[in-house]
């Protein structure tokens, strides 16, 4: 049993899911997609993407509706070459953050290689920092591309969260479902990596952290026939928590000139903005929560302790 769930009053066999729009503030498209997805009710939770253009737009607009569950997208890479964006906590090459050009690695490998976890950790600190400066009531935070699973880097990852005394995705695995995790995701955790990070969940959860049990999402290369693959998963999902991650964004040339997947983007605002998924989700069983509840089990447990 999820011991977050179980604080929450779910049983062992509720299927509980965190319904969450990624990478906010990536350009434009994302910020009317994510207003539009609020007004339909479906969706729980969205992050930020801090370092990229768009994000004072993201701060004005949590400004305006204070009660959006809105965390800290932390990013280290920028995957296109049309449209970049690199670290804002330094300019210094020997930090590793930075390619030839000083903006980001393209992926999760150019980080792997060349960051410092110093530099990562100096990054992380600094784009929550600027987005509570910016009035932004961060719930939790995550990590783009997953750029921070990696052995060198974690712990800066982990360590953000326990000492902001906020969630982050993270799932309760052993060393067998890290080592499948790592495959499905086109990562490597040896045996010993593994093992680590089942001691990470132990120490995340002695700490009050609640953790997630699934992760999802629906595939950027796949548009079609949105509806029904969205309808997929929530059947298919498991008992415990899950966090199903969406890449929203309405459709402009703006989107259209960044990413070739822009098609699923814009697949994934229609699908969760339309009545007919709404009330599939609801008439479903399964129960739909945000970040602030997870984040308030946290400062609850502070309170209890003397923190």
């Amino acid at each position: 049993m999820n011991p977050g769930l179980e604080r929450l009053g779910y049983g062992a066999r509720d299927r509980v899911v965190i319904i969450h729009a990624d990478d906010i503030g990536m350009c434009q498209a994302t910020l009317p997609a994510l207003a539009d997805l609020l007004d339909a009710g479906l969706i729980s939770s969205a992050a930020t993407m801090v370092p990229c253009a768009w994000f004072p737009e993201v701060a004005a607009f949590c400004e305006e509706n204070r009660d959006v569950d809105m965390g800290v997208h932390l990013t280290l890479t920028c995957e296109y070459h049309s449209y970049r964006w690199g670290p804002i906590s330094t300019r210094d090459p020997g930090s590793g953050l930075m390619d030839e050009d000083g903006y980001f690695h393209f992926g999760p490998d150019g980080v792997y290689a060349h960051a410092t976890p110093e530099a990562v950790a100096h990054e992380f600190v600094t784009q929550l920092e600027r987005a509570l400066a910016a009035g932004i009531d961060v719930t939790h935070v995550d990590n783009h591309q997953l750029s921070a699973f990696h052995p060198r880097l974690l712990n800066a990852y982990t360590s953000l969260a326990t000492d902001a005394r906020l969630p982050l995705l993270f799932l309760r695995l052993d060393a067998t479902g890290w080592q499948a995790f790592a495959q499905a995701v086109g990562l490597t955790f040896d045996l010993e990596t593994a093992r680590n990070l089942e001691e990470m969940v132990r120490g995340l959860q002695a700490k009050g952290i609640p953790v997630a049990d699934h992760a999802t999402m629906l595939p950027l290369d796949r548009p079609e026939n949105r509806l029904d693959q969205a309808r997929q998963v929530f059947a298919g999902l498991p008992a415990g928590l899950t966090q199903f991650v969406l890449h929203p964004a309405v459709d402009t040339p703006e989107l259209r000139a960044i990413t070739p997947d822009w098609p699923s983007r814009v697949a994934d605002y229609e699908a969760f903005t339309s009545r007919e998924l709404r009330q599939y989700v609801l008439q479903s069983g399964v129960q739909i929560i945000g970040y602030r509840e997870l984040r308030e089990l946290i400062r609850e447990r502070g309170k209890g302790v003397g923190a």
